[in-house]
């Protein structure tokens, strides 16, 4: 499996703590497939895994699964403190259709780099599906360091990257292990960085604003790689446009998240719950996502989109 193209990290749609919205689900799963994206990341941070019961967890993987039927591929979040936890979920999912899990370093205590290779190397062995490495250190206090990923390309079960670092010599440098590793999936999170990713070799992008817009990211990637480079920086200046007028209302990281869920409620798509400890913003904020959400619409419109 090499994937390619936009991977939406989806947000878990949710009526209270431990309670899908599972019409809201639905709704959401099928605005992001009409975008034309190339496979869907559950239970990453936007899908706030780490705040999720494990019976939610399991709750939205099979829904996912049996909604998407296979159209594109899911890829399952398995991010655990717990070694266990992580291949009990791997095995639901594989179960449940999903076509591979994606896993962050474990986040509590923090590993050393020969820690991290050893936990990797038990950890391949018991999941039945493929793995990809998710680089996201900001929250995990670990970075994915080179020469980790360097011992990962060894594992024909390890297919690839997704970067959140926001360091895009760090990722010039995972590119260039396809040297080894041609097959090999490279993934940036930031989207504000898509297109210099994909100018530095990468395939794509797994960017949360793709729940919202899915066929602005997809289009972006479809005219850098058609070498149409103009229309490829008028679409990313537009994706810096989203970035800057939802994920900055609020004044923690979880602004992000908020941002997107309030978007997608204003537009009509689902409910804007978020898991404790975080709350969903307040009249006043959400009356200017709706005004800025407005405003992004129109200016999509102009780009045919």
């Amino acid at each position: 499996m090499k994937l390619q193209g936009i991977i939406p990290p989806m947000v878990t749609p949710l009526r209270a703590s431990d309670d899908l919205d599972v019409p809201g689900l639905e709704k959401l799963l099928e605005h992001i497939l009409a975008g034309g994206i190339s496979g869907i990341f559950i239970l990453g941070t936007t899908g706030e895994g780490p705040g999720l019961s494990a019976r939610l967890r399991r709750e939205l993987v099979e829904r996912v699964c049996r909604q998407v039927k296979r159209r594109v591929p899911v890829l399952v979040g398995i991010t655990d403190t717990a070694f266990a936890e992580s291949v009990n979920l791997a095995r639901y999912a594989a179960n449940c259709g999903a076509g591979a899990v994606v896993a962050a370093p474990p986040y509590y205590m923090p590993e050393g780099q020969p820690e991290l290779q050893e936990w990797l190397d038990h950890l391949v062995p018991e999941l039945p599906l493929p793995l990809f490495l998710y680089n996201m250190p900001p929250l995990t206090k670990v970075a994915y360091e080179l020469e980790t990923v360097r011992h990962a390309l060894d594992n024909p079960r390890i297919i690839g990257l997704k970067d959140s670092s926001g360091d895009l010599d760090y990722f010039k440098n995972v590119v260039a292990f396809r040297k080894q590793r041609p097959d090999w999936s490279i993934l940036i999170g930031p989207e504000g960085k898509l297109l210099e990713s994909l100018q530095l070799g990468g395939g794509g992008g797994v960017n949360g604003g793709a729940n919202l817009f899915p066929k602005l990211y997809v289009r972006l990637c479809e005219a850098f790689h058609s070498g149409d480079h103009a229309r490829a920086q008028a679409l990313q200046e537009q994706i810096r446009r989203v970035g800057d007028s939802l994920y900055r209302i609020g004044k923690h990281p979880s602004a992000v998240i908020k941002g997107i869920k309030c978007a997608l409620a204003c537009l009509g798509i689902c409910n804007d719950f978020l898991a404790e400890p975080f709350h969903r913003f307040r009249s006043k904020e959400r009356d200017l996502v709706e005004k800025r959400v407005e405003e992004i619409k129109e200016e999509l419109a102009k780009l045919n989109l």
